[in-house]
């Protein structure tokens, strides 16, 4: 695990000599089984298909840590040496069963449908238990000696989600250089979920008695969107191409989740801890213009532009945090409208100076702002971000058995909110500018080594420079990471049916904003075999 055990027995000065060098491990148990079938068939002019899946998941897995090893607190009886074994337990069942429809009236008029229900059950349960070794029963005796440590047991619950999607989609051509694409989409979503546990913890001095708490925890909710969209192309001008397109969404929700005392006896609402009741409404609008330029064979330019709109407002009918005094924490109930607008501009050239050469550069430039109404507020403009994007690709094919691709991005990107002028005592710039300007590139090559094997390799740099540590005034803002991979594949077709491949991997991080305790460097072996009937 890259989750590391403390210890304090460093010979280090001063109060703050914890470090968490402990090795810590896992252990993993988890199987998956997928089941899909498709079927397809045409009846004059229209095309039918079904489809069925379905996935299984059991996972069993354990998280292991071994915590102040050696240390004594004043007696043996108080021990710092501890062990935790968090138990992570999960089952899934997931159903999909979907269909559509094709139909080409002529060349000009074509329509399609779809539909798609998803039914998802899932089981949890595990613990969070301390004792003196892994895997150990909850004993109030030890945690009362500890003193120290919160964690839980008995935990058992799970949550439910339907999902039905249709979506109508026509395609015309009433002119020869024009073509008009309206489509309808409508999604509904019903998710419940329910989980009870029992906490532990410890009283107050001089006593400290352990403690046990029986939890539940409740979360419905359920949403209707329904998008239109409405897409137009114009190819009347020689090696020219232009287009538009608006789309529109507009959607209702509701949210209800409670945090209680599990008492089967108490009546119901006396012992909620968190209770929230929330209806949502939501209207999102997005236009776009765009032209693609063919001034050459091997040369096309795209440009295009969109501006796209987000309105979300919130009505808290029951919300345990609407009683609490302006001062205390009264998020989320605290927001009744936020809207995030974003205006887009980007250009691409495509050029092959050769035929067996490809050259793909891109410039993004994207504006977002965010405007947020608090209860009793007026609206405000609580964030703007800027970012600028620079993308090159490049496609080479020196020769049959060869071809070769490399990308390189570079991103901008830069989030002001009105925290950022706060002033302190003794500082300006308690919450700079959030900065996530970060570059990568990658490297990719397959060759063909005979009619039947194939391999291939892959190397990947990612490089993020933005921490800044001002922990000595507010809290630390900003990434600071490297990471790389390198792989090689080799596959092999079998028979005609059978193909099987084996692959080598080896990773590396470099994690500056936790102080280094999430680096790594990781080996990755895989093979697979696959059967086509």
């Amino acid at each position: 695990s890259t989750i590391w055990g403390d210890t304090t027995l460093l010979g280090l000065p001063g109060a703050n000599n914890s470090r968490a060098i402990v090795p810590t491990f896992l252990g993993i148990d988890e199987d998956r089984d997928s089941f899909a079938l498709d079927a397809k068939h045409t009846v004059s002019k229209t095309d039918f298909g079904l489809g069925l899946r379905y996935d299984m998941i059991d996972n069993n897995d354990t998280r292991n840590i071994h915590r102040r090893p050696g240390e004594l607190t004043g007696s043996a009886t108080a021990a710092a040496d501890r062990f935790v074994t968090q138990h992570d337990e999960f089952e899934e069942d997931m159903l999909n069963a979907h269909g559509f429809t094709e139909t080409r009236f002529n060349d000009r008029i074509w329509f399609t449908t779809g539909y798609s229900y998803t039914r998802l059950d899932t089981d949890v349960g595990g613990s969070r238990i301390y004792g003196a070794d892994y895997d150990p029963v909850y004993d109030p005796l030890f945690a009362r000696r500890q003193q120290r440590d919160e964690g839980f047991f008995d935990l058992r619950g799970g949550s439910k989600v339907d999902q039905y999607v249709m979506n109508m989609n026509l395609m015309l051509m009433p002119w020869d250089n024009v073509s008009i694409v309206p489509s309808f989409r409508v999604e509904h979503q019903e998710q419940e979920g329910d989980v009870t546990y029992t906490a532990t913890s410890f009283g107050a001095p001089p006593a400290r008695a352990a403690t046990t708490e029986d939890l539940r925890n409740t979360r419905g909710r359920g949403f209707t969107d329904v998008s239109e969209r409405l897409e137009l192309r114009y190819t009347g001008f020689t090696n020219w191409v232009l287009y538009a397109r608006g789309e529109w969404l507009e959607g209702i929700g509701t949210l209800k989740e409670t945090q209680a005392d599990n008492d089967p006896d108490a009546p119901e609402g006396t012992s909620a801890i968190i209770k929230r009741n929330t209806d949502s409404d939501r209207f999102t609008q997005k236009y776009v213009l765009g032209v693609n330029w063919y001034p050459l064979r091997r040369l096309n330019m795209a440009a295009q532009y969109y501006h796209k709109v987000r309105e979300n407002g919130y009505t808290h009918l029951v919300d345990s945090t609407t009683n609490m005094p302006p001062s205390a924490n009264r998020y989320p109930a605290f927001l009744t409208d936020q809207d995030f607008a974003t205006d887009d501009l980007n250009y691409r050239v495509t050029w092959r100076p050769l035929n067996n050469l490809t050259l793909v550069t891109r410039y993004d430039f994207q504006l977002s702002t965010v405007d947020t109404k608090g209860d009793f507020l007026a609206k405000v403009q609580s964030a703007e971000m800027t970012s600028h994007i620079l993308s090159e690709m490049i496609s080479w094919t020196p020769c049959s058995r060869l071809y070769l691709q490399g990308s390189i991005n570079y991103v901008l990107d830069q989030t002001t909110t009105g925290a950022n002028t706060f002033v302190g005592s003794d500082t300006n710039n308690i919450v700079p500018r959030s900065r996530n300007d970060y570059w990568n590139a990658s490297i990719f090559a397959t060759f063909v080594l005979d009619n039947k094997t194939d391999l291939s390799a892959q190397y990947f740099y990612y490089r993020a420079n933005n921490y800044l540590d001002n922990s000595s005034a507010s809290q630390p803002y900003g990434a600071g990471a490297e990471e790389q991979s390198i792989s090689a594949t080799i596959s092999r077709q079998l028979t005609r049916r059978l193909r099987c491949s084996l692959r080598y991997g080896y990773f590396t991080n470099r994690d500056q904003t936790s102080g280094g305790h999430n680096n790594y460097d990781a080996h990755l072996v895989f093979s697979s075999l696959q059967y086509r009937f």
